[in-house]
């Protein structure tokens, strides 16, 4: 899949960055012990008990580059846990505008296997639902400090934990020089950030019982490359038994061949390995990082063309990951909810000058209206059918039948001057978040403004905790049940029930008996009056950017030329 971190390109204003705040006081009441030595947090300003910067592994650097991850030192004393870790080493882009840091510098560093912990003042003691999150970035970019829980966890008396894991060419990377110096067989892998994730598990399961957790109700969730992990620890047999169960936001099944990763890709490894002029592991695990990324992106620092998720036969079997799903043997058969967001691709679309024009030189607006709407409902469909329907329908027709399913349609988002961001952005990739979280404070202050009026609090709050009290009805149960009023039924193997979130004024939460196919799809594509032949084969061009497999028969059904 192809991710453009375009979101701040809408906004020809630059983001000041702010001063940051002081740093927490610890509170003795935040006293807990963990195998590795005594440390203490803070209690938030919503009210909840916080821990950061809680190591889970040793620091993969330096020999440990490519490794499987190692237990954490013990350490003497009781550590202070009040302040954020550094995010993993990763590329700046125009998303980092809201901290004042420009495109393509290379930010934190490889000490990065960091966990927060966020509970309930009451906790201790106690056998809550625990929730481990796993953010989103594509694989290449992100960290756990964007993602506070303090809400989530005090709404909802459960216990979040948000984990960070390595990203781009540190957590993803195959090569025989790797796999002949491995020390444990996990260290052939070629998906270190999985291996890192399942580290965080085996975390959670040895100390969450001291922060008020429940080892045995362990659910992961994440979003968008968050999502895509979280599916991928449920084909990985090395995850098994380690959680209870999963929520995939916006995330894919999809996986890269490990030739494809190694040999057969403009950015395989091996030419990885040329660039940077290693003989062997001892090398590449001693080659600076700038020049890593350098040879990944030639100086641009672009990593589309990266493959990330690698069948490695390892942390995944050696096959298509979404292969595992079609059989309750080869995957973690746990309770499930996967998801999208109606308006998906709108997210990634609005700063692309080919379908969005600046009026006034600064004001994105659509070019065309009618063709914008299309290629946004069709292109979120095709994330729908990938993400939801196809492997719902795979599991349940397995045998799975704890699968529930879900379509997030809030659009209310404010306008700013003639930029009506209900239009642009609706209810797009990510929008979904700080209804989870319960937070709305996610772009950057000036842009959730924007994003999150003042006159939409009421609406967004009373949906934020339904959406709150299902996520955790779920983590409780294995089902959501009715949290937040209606009754959320699996999807069933013959036909569909699916969830739909949106607003009271837009129709509210509803179930809805719907499924979508790419045969469905196709008819529509085809059969849409809206559409001339110039912007259908549009339409049929970016979906085979997206996946090629998926439009192959579009393309030759809807009879345009191949591009990809």
């Amino acid at each position: 899949m192809r991710f453009a971190v375009l979101l701040a390109l809408a906004f020809s204003l630059s983001a000041c960055a702010k001063e940051a705040p002081a740093d927490p006081i610890a509170d003795d009441a935040t006293r807990r012990i963990t195998a590795q030595g005594e440390i203490v947090g803070f209690t938030t300003a919503d009210g909840a008990h916080s821990w950061r910067a809680v190591p889970f592994a040793a620091p993969p650097a330096g020999d440990l580059r490519w490794r499987a991850p190692r237990p954490p030192a013990p350490w003497d004393g009781v550590r202070d846990a009040t302040r954020y870790a550094e995010r993993c080493m990763q590329v700046s882009n125009r998303l980092n505008a809201g901290e004042g840091i420009k495109p393509g510098n290379i930010l934190g560093s490889e000490d990065c296997l960091y966990l927060d912990v966020y509970a309930p003042p009451d906790a201790e003691g106690r056998d809550l639902p625990v929730m481990v999150w796993v953010h989103g970035g594509a694989n290449v970019w992100g960290r756990a400090s964007n993602y506070e829980g303090s809400r989530l966890a005090t709404n909802e008396d459960v216990i979040i934990v948000a984990v960070q894991y390595r990203v781009g060419p540190f957590g993803f990377f195959a090569h025989e020089y790797l796999r002949d110096a491995a020390e444990a067989p996990e260290d052939a892998a070629a998906n270190f950030a999985l291996l890192d994730l399942i580290a965080s598990l085996e975390w959670v399961r040895d100390n969450i019982a001291g922060f008020g957790g429940d080892p045995d109700t362990v659910t992961i969730f994440g979003e968008s490359a968050g999502g895509a992990n979280v599916a991928a620890l449920m084909a990985s047999p090395l995850a098994e038994g380690l959680y209870h169960r999963a929520i995939i936001q916006s995330g894919s099944f999809a996986s890269a061949p490990l030739e494809t990763a190694e040999r057969d890709h403009r950015n395989a490894s091996n030419n990885i390995v040329e660039r940077i002029g290693a003989a062997n592991a001892g090398e590449l695990r001693s080659a600076d990082p700038k020049d890593l990324f350098d040879a990944y992106t030639d100086g641009a620092f672009s990593f589309l063309d990266m493959p990330t998720m690698i069948a490695d036969g390892v942390t995944l079997p050696s096959y298509p990951m979404r292969d595992a799903f079609a059989s309750a043997d080869s995957f973690n058969a746990v309770p499930v909810i996967t998801g999208t967001n109606r308006d998906e691709m709108k997210f990634f679309f609005f700063a692309d000058p080919r379908f969005v024009k600046r009026k006034f030189f600064l004001f994105p607006v659509p070019r065309d209206a009618v063709f914008w709407d299309r290629l946004n409902h069709y292109m979120a469909r095709v994330w729908r059918i990938l993400s939801v329907d196809q492997p719902a329908t795979a599991m349940t027709a397995a045998g799975h039948d704890q699968v529930y399913a879900y379509r997030f349609d809030w659009d209310n988002s404010g306008k700013l001057f003639f930029s009506d961001f209900g239009e642009l952005v609706g209810a797009g990739h990510a929008v979904e978040i700080p209804f989870v979280f319960n937070r709305f404070k996610f772009f950057g202050e000036r842009y959730d403004k924007v994003f999150f009026e003042d006159k939409t609090l009421d609406a967004r709050n009373a949906l934020s905790r339904d959406m709150g009290a299902y996520w955790a009805a779920f983590a409780r149960n294995g089902a959501p049940g009715a949290a937040g009023g209606v009754e959320w039924a699996p999807w069933p193997q013959n036909g569909a029930t699916l969830m739909r979130f949106d607003s009271t004024a837009d129709g509210g939460i509803e179930l809805m008996a719907e499924i979508d196919t790419a045969e469905q799809l196709t008819r529509d594509i085809l059969s849409d009056a809206q559409l001339d032949q110039e912007t259908r084969c549009t339409i049929v061009a970016e979906i085979e950017v997206w996946d090629s497999d998926f439009a192959r028969p579009l393309i030759n059904a809807a009879n345009c030329p191949k591009t990809n």
